[in-house]
């Protein structure tokens, strides 16, 4: 997978890349990273990349046509996926994640300043996505936590294929299910004695019932809409 960002600070965003699970990935050649500053197609002194908008307001505006140079030069194909970052867009999910995770090239669109020219959204993006409902200062940050999502999906970055299996999110959309390791006792609280039982069977059942729970509580918009078994009513 070849992953670039069109970004005014490239050097926000690769270090970042090179640590834990995202740098083993680099390293076992299953993924590339590169940046691209749009600064660097200007051709004007002072190296522009922004202007005020249009009908007045306040802040300034990236120019569509630097970001389009930009995106070009890494010769996008019909299958390329182009994400813009915008506080706008729809939401990134873990399905997002998971359909990413089958694409071959993906580049993402960091934005800064009050915006970008809404024409790089019309003309160019093939998605336009979110990670919550705020306001960063730039498009660096929500690009690479994206990154981080998409990555670790791929067949051979984490140590086990199932690792991400029991994820929240994955699957059938319900929040992960606590997790413990030693000591048995912290703070006045114990690990569960079903975990330490041994019982394959309770232990699964103590975890999908953790997990149901654990949605439900906090976050019943997920709750809602997961993909529940007959047998979850029991453990409810």
């Amino acid at each position: 997978m070849k992953i670039d960002f069109v970004t005014l600070f490239p050097d926000l965003v690769l270090p970042t890349l090179n640590h834990s699970i995202i740098a083993r990935a680099q390293t076992q050649n299953l993924v590339t990273f590169s940046t691209q500053n749009p600064r660097d197609f200007a051709t004007d002194n002072h190296r522009t990349v922004d202007d005020s908008p249009y009908g007045g307001g306040p802040g300034m505006v990236m120019m569509a046509p630097l970001i389009h140079l930009a995106v070009q030069s890494y010769s996008p194909n019909s299958q390329t996926k182009i994400i813009l970052t915008d506080p706008a867009g729809e939401l990134f999910t873990q399905s997002h994640a998971e359909q990413f995770s089958q694409a071959e090239h993906i580049i993402f669109i960091c934005g800064h300043y009050e915006g970008i020219d809404e024409r790089v959204a019309t003309q160019i993006a093939t998605h336009i996505l979110t990670i919550g409902d705020f306001v960063l200062t730039g498009g660096e940050l929500p690009a690479l936590a994206m990154t981080d999502s998409i990555v670790r999906l791929l067949p051979g970055v984490l140590g086990s294929p199932e690792s991400h299996q029991d994820d929240s999110h994955s699957n059938s959309g319900l929040l992960g299910f606590p997790l413990y390791t030693r000591p048995v006792e912290f703070l006045g609280e114990e690990v569960p004695p079903v975990l330490r039982s041994g019982d394959h069977k309770k232990i699964a059942e103590w975890r999908r019932q953790q997990q149901l729970i654990r949605t439900k509580s906090r976050r019943p918009d997920l709750f809602a809409r997961a993909d529940l078994q007959p047998t979850d009513i029991d453990l409810l």
